[in-house]
Order: C-alpha cells, then sequence, then structure tokens
C-alpha cells in the first residue's frame, strides 16, 4: 500500500472510549471501511470519496485529511489534542518522583 502521511494525525474516540490516532491515509481509510453501515450518511460519503481520490490519484492529502477531521467532528468522535490529555500531564514536581 502506498504510505502517504498526514501534516498532523487526527484522534478520534473509538466505539471502547479509546483515543486512536489516525496518522495516515490508509488508517483513514481502513476506520472508514470498519464505521458501521448505519451510521453511514453524505459526510461519511464526501470523507471517503476524498480519502479514495486522494489514494488513487492527485487529489490533495491536505484535502483527504479535512473531510476526514469534518466527518469526524460530525458523528462527534473527534478528539482535540491541542490540550494535553489527563494521562499526558504529571502531578508537578513535587514529591512522588525518583531522584537519579
Amino acid at each position: 500500500m502506498n504510505n502517504r502521511m498526514f501534516d498532523s494525525p487526527v484522534f478520534v474516540k473509538s466505539g471502547n472510549g479509546l483515543v486512536q490516532e489516525i496518522a495516515c491515509l490508509e488508517d483513514a481509510l481502513e476506520f472508514l471501511y470498519e464505521w458501521p453501515k448505519n451510521r453511514r450518511g453524505t459526510i461519511y460519503d464526501t470523507a471517503l470519496r476524498a480519502c479514495q481520490r486522494a489514494f488513487d490519484s492527485s487529489y490533495p492529502l491536505t484535502a483527504a485529511r479535512d473531510a476526514f477531521c469534518g466527518f469526524a467532528k460530525s458523528v462527534k468522535i473527534h478528539e482535540d489534542v491541542s490540550v494535553a490529555l489527563p494521562w499526558m500531564t504529571g502531578k508537578g514536581r513535587r514529591g512522588g518522583g525518583m531522584v537519579a
């Protein structure tokens, strides 16, 4: 498969509550192909077509990423990681750490 990395990944919340990183075109296509058929709609179709066109031709990768991101937002699974997720932040520098 053609490995086409996005400039920045899209993070989505999966069905089990875990956050999944969509870092490339192949990740986006795999996610879209696995999306439940009863939850597909016009925005899904647009995102899928954009990703397929980017995979098959010179369609801009940024446009495919934006379409996928728009889909994720429309179905409320988009995770904004510009703010640190709870597991990414420490409790501060006071206590609890090991001394080297």
